[in-house]
């Protein structure tokens, strides 16, 4: 079965991810690719929804943010799209105020995360707000940075209104911040369709050679269980992973017990809630710099010493 592909549409409020959205909106058409968006607004009302056409399918996430306060309202509305409209690609718009990190482990359900194919993270940088940013309060300068930082398409936005020297500044700043990603300067959003589609081949080629993960940024990866396994091992996993990977979740059964808990791991810190039911057993990892291969075969190791 043929994975359905996400980008997760990022950048700080009024940066232009909606014009953005349109624009891919209409290449996809014309490619006759069946396509679905998920929109999340901060507020009540939605107010970008009429940027999508009515024969695309559309989720609204509204009152709250997906990294937080609406996650399980979110899993429920991609698992529905996934199974209802069966898309070949869903853009998911966060809201400004979204972490990059908060909105993959939103979107990542285990229940799901086997069918899909996060083909990267596209931050929309307003040009002239990012040179001025030390005016903002230190968190949303934070929020800013985090939304480069983690980025592997970044386009440098409003350039219009900025003279040669300013876009030379914000290349050379952004650049210093994310050396692996593509970053071009756009006005109006304006990107060309191939470059967004190449996002992630370069993480696909580079994939079987282990060196070249040093170069990658942020990744995901899904390990699927087929047997339980002993608990203290799993601790002792646990306790040598590198500090680099951010969240784990997923379901994982233990030798000693009947049902799967459904694990959470967030910044090093373990949580298990025993399940009364059986659930597919995935785990969900999100991590920077890693050789997923390496967690793999400690996986694989772990489950074949406790079977």
């Amino acid at each position: 079965m043929k994975k359905t592909e996400i980008y997760v549409l990022a950048g700080f409020l009024g940066s232009g991810k909606t014009t953005l959205l349109k624009q891919l909106l209409i290449e996809e058409k014309k490619q006759n690719r069946n396509v679905a968006v998920m929109m999340n607004e901060l507020g009540k009302v939605s107010i970008d929804s009429d940027a999508v056409d009515d024969d695309v399918p559309l989720k609204e996430l509204l009152d709250g943010c997906i990294c937080c306060s609406i996650q399980d309202k979110l899993e429920s509305q991609l698992q529905g799209l996934i199974m209802n409209e069966k898309p070949e690609v869903i853009y998911i718009e966060a809201t400004g105020a979204a972490h990059p990190i908060e909105v993959l482990d939103a979107v990542l359900s285990p229940l799901f995360a086997d069918k899909l194919n996060v083909k990267g993270i596209i931050s929309v940088v307003d040009g002239n707000r990012w040179l001025n940013r030390k005016t903002l309060s230190p968190q949303v300068q934070q929020l800013l940075i985090e939304q480069v930082r983690h980025a592997d398409l970044i386009l440098l936005n409003k350039i219009d209104i900025l003279t040669e020297g300013e876009q030379s500044k914000l290349t050379i700043e952004i650049q210093a911040l994310n050396s692996h990603a593509t970053a071009i300067l756009t006005s109006f959003a304006k990107v060309p369709m191939d470059v967004v589609k190449k996002i992630s081949v370069n993480k696909k080629e580079a994939s079987g050679q282990s060196h070249v993960f040093k170069d990658l940024k942020l990744s995901t990866y899904v390990y699927k269980f087929e047997n339980p396994v002993n608990q203290t091992e799993f601790d002792a996993f646990l306790r040598n992973l590198p500090d680099t990977i951010y969240r784990i979740k997923g379901y994982i059964k233990f030798t000693s017990s009947k049902y799967p808990f459904l694990f959470q791991y967030s910044y090093g810190m373990p949580l298990f809630l025993q399940e009364n039911m059986n659930m597919p057993l995935n785990l969900v990892f999100i991590g920077e710099k890693m050789d997923w291969h390496s967690v793999e075969n400690k996986l694989q190791k772990l489950e074949g010493d406790s079977y």
